[in-house]
């Protein structure tokens, strides 16, 4: 099959975070000079960002990281995430109140299921409640909540091993939720990725298969893609180590995203060709350990628009028009006019070709391994 028919499949974009421009201060990673801070990152913004991609069935979106206090022992270190719960809420029934700009009702059918934050560290009890006062606040949408997440890419080393932290995940797997994993394999090294298999295997450990929380992995667990010799780097060594044995655990999914925000600036603006040669040395570990059948395609938008080049439409739309023109430029101007959305579904799609996929295996990575995971 040529490598052009192969952008057919319907698609499920397994990472999306949206919020609006009044939403930026409640971030823990909010700083004035940040680019994402810069305005709203909603439904508009998204649409257009995703234009090129008609097969798109939906999205799952995935909580942003807003501030919390688990110290505070009345729940109101809860408010800002459960705001962000209210905000999923509207977007997954498509019915904007004031301040949504450009939400409307049929927006509702492309969010497919939610992430919220939970403060997982807290123990069970803590959870039990929080669980209940999500269920309140996603009313009509709370089918739509699929799992939880909590960040610990930047917590202090042991943070997932703690009891209570274990105990939690034990009841998230009672309930029937998968649990959003984010590690940074980059920045926080070996120590934290043999944590992650030791969490997971803590976990899962006497629990009865039926019982066992789904793990769902961002991000390719954060690795150092500025690696220029990967056969003597021992991070890397470290990293594949790492993802083999976790594609040994049962119950545990890796998403295909976040790559754009490990990669040198110069190799993101670059075509998906470039990109793909460049880490072919990480995506082809990910197929030949976890298989087609556990790892799903997400693009982190926003986040992977970071160091994009803005443009006005009018000047995308026009440099569309000079490929059609000049058929012989498209391999060496790919990359021009094409969003970081649309560079990320055709790397994707070159890892796919180059190991001779078949539909199946493209259709689930681009759609069915999410579906099996977050039980859509």
């Amino acid at each position: 099959m040529a490598e052009e028919e192969q952008l057919i499949l319907p698609v499920i974009d397994s990472h999306v975070h949206l919020y609006r421009a009044q939403d930026v201060e409640s971030f823990n990673w909010w700083k004035p000079d940040l680019p994402l801070a810069a305005g709203a990152q909603f439904l508009p913004q998204y649409k257009r960002a995703v234009r090129a991609a008609p097969s798109l069935l939906g999205f799952i979106f995935v909580e942003a990281d807003r501030k919390f206090d688990l110290e505070a022992g009345d729940g109101s270190g809860w408010d800002e995430p459960l705001r962000e719960v209210a905000l999923m809420r509207r977007v997954a029934l498509g019915e904007p109140e004031e301040g949504d700009e450009g939400l409307e009702p049929e927006d509702g059918k492309l969010c497919l299921a939610l992430v919220p934050w939970a403060p997982v560290p807290s123990g069970p009890a803590a959870m039990e409640k929080y669980i209940e006062r999500v269920k309140e606040e996603a009313g009509d949408a709370w089918p739509k909540v699929k799992g939880f997440r909590y960040l610990v890419q930047d917590k202090p080393h042991g943070t997932m091993l703690e009891p209570e932290f274990i105990e939690s995940l034990k009841l998230l797997g009672r309930r029937g939720f998968v649990f959003e994993v984010g590690v940074d394999a980059r920045r926080r090294g070996k120590k934290q990725m043999d944590e992650l298999v030791a969490m997971i295997d803590t976990a899962h450990e006497g629990v009865p298969e039926e019982d066992k929380v789904t793990f769902v992995i961002n991000h390719l667990c954060k690795p150092d893609l500025t690696i220029y010799n990967i056969t003597s780097d021992p991070s890397f060594h470290n990293w594949r180590t790492a993802i083999y044995t976790l594609s040994k655990c049962s119950k545990t999914y890796m998403k295909l995203s976040g790559a754009f925000s490990e990669m040198p600036p110069a190799l993101r603006v670059e075509s998906p060709s470039h990109i793909f040669q460049s880490t072919l040395g990480w995506l082809g570990i990910v197929l030949a350990t976890f298989g087609a059948e556990r790892i799903m395609f997400g693009s982190d938008w926003p986040v992977c628009t970071i160091g994009e080049p803005e443009q006005e439409e009018e000047e995308e739309e026009e440099e569309e028009e000079d490929k059609k023109d000049d058929g012989g430029k498209e391999d060496k101007e790919e990359s021009r006019g094409r969003d970081t959305w649309t560079r990320w579904r055709d790397v994707v799609e070159k890892m796919c070709w180059m190991a001779s996929l078949g539909d199946e295996e493209r259709a689930m990575i681009f759609g069915g391994t999410a579906k099996k995971a977050y039980g859509l």
